[in-house]
């Protein structure tokens, strides 16, 4: 039976940043021993970096570079939009004083003009500016708290244990031994 083989198409080269790190160290000095001590590749690997970087530096080794898309905000965006956060909800047009995942949204796109998704706003949130989840403690607006304290130690105790005022019965089938 004849198996038959596609050509396979070249593959891009993919990002490495392995190989990055090892055109610093080389620039700094490091022998190739250490460079794959270091990394934790074979001999073989920083043997193939080393040539390409003696070769052309940093722009030949293939495939280094940065990973993904670029950020649509920038930094002095993300401080922009972080200033008016810290101003809180009602400050930038709200009802309320919580923030929302669309709230977040809204302000985002107002300062910077460009739109995020709700996931897409929870990730900046996280990601980049090191924000997280928080819930409001739902309290009741007319929670007395000094009357809460004083029935916790007056009444709660006499409605745990009724009759613990009298002295009881040490025995639980007879109402009045002792």
């Amino acid at each position: 039976m004849d198996k038959q083989f596609r050509e396979s198409k070249p593959v891009a080269a993919r990002r490495d940043f392995d190989a990055l790190r090892a055109a610093e160290m080389f620039e700094q000095g490091a022998r190739q021993v250490d460079v794959a001590v270091a990394l934790g590749v074979s001999q073989q690997t920083v043997s193939k970096w080393y040539r390409a970087w003696s070769a052309g530096g940093r722009e030949a080794m293939a495939g280094a570079g940065r990973a993904g898309r670029m950020p649509r905000l920038s930094g002095e965006q993300l401080t922009e939009v972080e200033a008016e956060l810290i101003k809180g909800p009602r400050a930038n047009g709200f009802a309320s004083e919580m923030w929302t995942l669309t709230r977040v949204a809204e302000v985002i796109e107002r300062i910077t003009g460009v739109r995020y998704s709700v996931t897409q706003t929870w990730t900046i949130l996280r990601e980049r500016l090191g924000w997280s989840r928080q819930r409001p403690a739902r309290r009741a607006t007319e929670r007395d708290d000094a009357a809460i304290e004083e029935w916790v130690k007056t009444e709660w105790p006499r409605i745990k244990r009724p009759g613990a005022e009298e002295p009881g019965s040490a025995s639980k089938t007879k109402a009045d031994s002792r």
